[in-house]
């Protein structure tokens, strides 16, 4: 069964991978055999999880850049193609979460939000796709949120960035296919990160008592699923979906 599951040798990208899902899908890619180019801001925190992938004897690359900006995407996929000889794996995990009414959000915040979590995707995705499709495999996974399907108040810029990625990922599933590029998305739930502590108490303790198993997940309770749709065969069927560890707070 673990064979079934293994990236062996496969070579793969993640970004926002300092902390949080990124940190937790890197380290189960390691596990997994993979090897990597891990992209964040924070540099001391993503050396450090480098390090702690780097214990399950797989190689790794770090690189400090904003997805957000044309060179900074390109550099982080440049620097896989030429660590390894070329990308099969692109997670688009970086984000930003801030809240705010509709009301209160300021312009550069909405434009701050749609730069990070909508905007790096696109870039990073369009850099790696030519080398993708020459070699007629690859996986590409964009992380977006059950709150690009379903909404939420405070969080309408947020909402919209997500919603656009899943839209961005359907779209694009349909145009490399068939080439044998595979384009899917994770759509998880609230999940115990770094990126919630800016969100208020009270928001977490009414979001938290809707959600049928009364919790938020962990990270690593979301990175097995990024495992699956990277993985040959598992993850072979899957083209254009939005899987959703999300605690049951949507039920497509």
């Amino acid at each position: 069964m673990a064979s079934m599951f293994s990236l062996d040798g496969r070579r793969a990208v993640v970004t926002g991978a300092a902390s949080g899902i990124g940190a937790a899908i890197a380290l189960a890619y390691a596990q997994a055999g993979a090897r990597l180019v891990l992209a964040d801001l924070n540099e001391a925190r993503l050396a450090a999880h480098a390090d702690a992938c780097r214990a399950n004897g797989v190689e790794v690359q770090t690189i400090v850049a904003d997805v957000g900006d044309e060179t900074g995407a390109h550099g982080i996929v440049d620097r896989c193609i030429a660590a390894y000889g070329g990308i099969d794996i692109l997670v688009n995990n970086a984000g930003m979460l801030t809240q705010a009414r509709c009301t209160d959000l300021t312009t550069q915040m909405w434009d701050d939000m749609l730069r990070v979590d909508l905007r790096s995707v696109f870039l990073c995705s369009r850099r790696a796709l030519p080398s993708m499709t020459a070699q007629r495999w690859g996986r590409i996974i964009n992380v977006a949120s059950q709150l690009g399907i379903k909404g939420g108040a405070e969080l309408t810029h947020y909402a919209a960035a997500k919603a656009g990625v899943i839209g961005f990922t359907k779209s694009l599933a349909l145009e490399a296919a068939p080439d044998n590029v595979l384009v899917n998305a994770i759509a998880p739930g609230p999940i115990e990160t770094p990126l919630v502590d800016g969100i208020s108490a009270s928001w977490k303790d009414a979001k938290s008592k809707e959600l049928p198993l009364r919790r938020f997940g962990r990270a690593d309770e979301v990175a097995p699923t990024a495992v699956l749709l990277a993985s040959d065969p598992g993850g072979n069927l899957f083209v254009g979906q939005t899987l959703g560890p999300n605690s049951g707070d949507v039920m497509p």
